[in-house]
């Protein structure tokens, strides 16, 4: 156990990392415009700027991340589901061996480019996997989400519908 003046000292650190983190499901860009980037992995690319108009969720993610892999099953079904709003995965792996052969294992199927030197997820302050961020028609963000979620269920499918 940590002596009082040292476990104090350690609480305020955690507290003045914390304090400048960005985790909530409401970040401090909420309603601002969503940072833009131009990825290519060699055999897709994307460039987000070309999806204004359109409602996006960006999601990072990882083929070594559980939660993760939790999620893509209903990622992939709502976006079969509701194709007006269009997914762009973006995997911050770096083999790609090992990412290509986790898209053919799981039947990968929507956007997805691997940005093994993690530009875009920084530019959006994310380091923890999997974070997804609703980004709407005029381009801004209207959420954040951290962690697995059901993308099928019908509060999503709602909420996501009337954007």
């Amino acid at each position: 156990m940590f002596p009082r003046r040292r476990s104090a000292a350690a609480l305020i650190a955690i507290l003045a990392l914390c304090a400048g983190c960005d985790r909530g499901a409401h970040p401090a860009h909420l309603n601002k415009p969503a940072p833009t980037f131009q990825i290519s992995d060699g055999t897709r690319s994307v460039n987000l700027a070309e999806y204004r108009g359109q409602v996006v969720l960006l999601n990072f993610w990882a083929t070594w991340c559980p939660p993760c892999i939790d999620e893509l099953p209903s990622l992939l079904a709502m976006q079969h589901q509701l194709p007006q709003v269009k997914v762009i995965a973006i995997s911050i792996d770096e083999d790609d061996s090992i990412y290509r052969r986790f898209l053919i294992d799981h039947h990968v199927d929507l956007l997805t480019v691997r940005d093994a030197e993690q530009r875009a997820n920084l530019l959006y302050g994310s380091t923890q996997y999997p974070e997804t961020y609703v980004i709407d028609r005029n381009g801004l963000i209207q959420r954040k989400f951290i962690g697995a979620r059901n993308w099928t269920s019908p509060d999503m499918i709602a909420y996501l519908s009337q954007l």
